[in-house]
């Protein structure tokens, strides 16, 4: 025993120490209260994140991206792997980092926890707690998704990787998650009348078990543009950039919608419910505008993506829940941070970025540039 202790016990055997130590036991629970907040996961500060993508030839190198995120008081980022040298940038910086297994490791994991377990160790638990990894997020965009195979491991994956976090006692500092895109939606208009598909739901519900269970948010991809693109005829613009609009009236909950970002929250909002999981958070793990696009790509502008963009960051700043859930902060990461130049498929995918790919602006809505180095 040191010599603190020692002096304590010599202490509680004076006259009044039956009183020091009802009031010691005050203190300890106080400082075990205040210890515990402090080892509680938080994994998203604020309202704002973005997502540090990095499918580009020419990028800026990821200490400067650091340095940068950091000059724009930007406390949340999310990446789509592990890469060592971004955590290695990332350390000590007090950014809060959230990491990616990529799909391509589901298979394998969903069968083999010591996997998880290895990966966690050496991706993960390597650079804690210098480097703040909040969250792991177990694949991208899975379910509803056309591999099958990937959409029956999801599930084993995310219960493999949640208890190999448990085995090195780390579910109280980091998250386990994993981004859907709107297609496990079988309806989401009105926002009220959104349940998930009948063939996702199978693979969703223990998903959502485990999240429930974990206490992890239900990340969402929610892009107002792309929902524009491909009806444009039938959604005002303005209703999908936070303009001044009509809006849209969901008669069914008696709710009126401004923008068509708060509407595909709480279209989530409402699947999670008719499922049975009303208590648990929706968080947005992507949302952005495509600065540039095909031909075909309606609405792919930059003063589009600058008014989407900065409307968005004025609506998250104001730290105000949607109209199903008005006491519940939305919380989201804008895609992206850059243009990504090696991105396939249509042109707007390499043009999601606030900056472009050499760091410079891509338009301004009051962010400054990245400095090449």
């Amino acid at each position: 025993m040191d010599g603190d202790g020692g002096a304590a016990v010599f202490f509680f055997c004076g006259p009044r120490g039956a009183q020091v130590m009802r009031a010691c036991r005050c203190l300890f629970i106080l400082l075990l209260f205040l210890y515990g907040g402090l080892v509680t996961v938080q994994a998203f500060t604020g309202t704002y994140g973005i997502n540090y993508g990095r499918v580009a030839d020419n990028i800026p190198p990821p200490e400067a991206v650091v340095a940068y995120l950091k000059e724009a008081k930007i406390k949340n980022a999310r990446i789509y792997d592990a890469d060592h040298s971004v955590l290695e940038a990332f350390k000590g910086s007090g950014l809060e980092l959230v990491v990616g297994i990529p799909n391509e490791y589901l298979k394998n994991m969903s069968t083999n926890e010591d996997q998880a377990v290895n990966w966690i160790k050496e991706n993960v638990q390597a650079y804690l707690p210098d480097t703040h990894i909040r969250g792991i997020a177990v694949g991208n965009e899975v379910l509803g998704g056309s591999d099958q195979e990937l959409v029956e491991a999801l599930s084993g994956a995310i219960r493999n990787v949640y208890n190999a976090l448990s085995k090195l006692q780390l579910t109280d500092v980091i998250e386990v998650l994993t981004p859907h895109s709107q297609a496990v939606f079988d309806n989401s208009y009105p926002p009220s009348s959104c349940t998930f598909k009948e063939n996702v739901l199978q693979y969703m519900k223990p998903i959502l078990d485990l999240f429930s269970k974990a206490g992890s948010p239900f990340f969402i991809n929610t892009y107002p543009f792309l929902s524009y693109k491909y009806d444009p005829n039938n959604i005002d613009i303005n209703y999908a950039l936070f303009q001044p609009n009509r809006g849209v009236y969901d008669a069914k909950a008696d709710l009126h919608y401004d923008n068509m970002f708060d509407a595909q929250i709480d279209a989530a909002y409402a699947a999670l419910e008719a499922a049975g999981y009303e208590e648990m958070e929706v968080r947005v793990s992507e949302t952005g505008w495509a600065s540039k696009g095909d031909e075909d790509e309606t609405g792919a502008t930059a003063q589009n993506a600058r008014t989407y963009n900065y409307n968005l960051l004025k609506r998250l700043a104001k730290k105000k829940g949607t109209p199903r859930r008005p006491k519940m902060v939305v919380k989201a990461y804008v895609f992206a941070l850059f243009n990504e130049d090696l991105k396939p498929g249509s042109g707007s995918e390499r043009h999601y970025g606030l900056l472009k790919s050499d760091g410079s602006i891509a338009y301004d809505i009051g962010f400054s540039g990245l400095t090449p180095s």
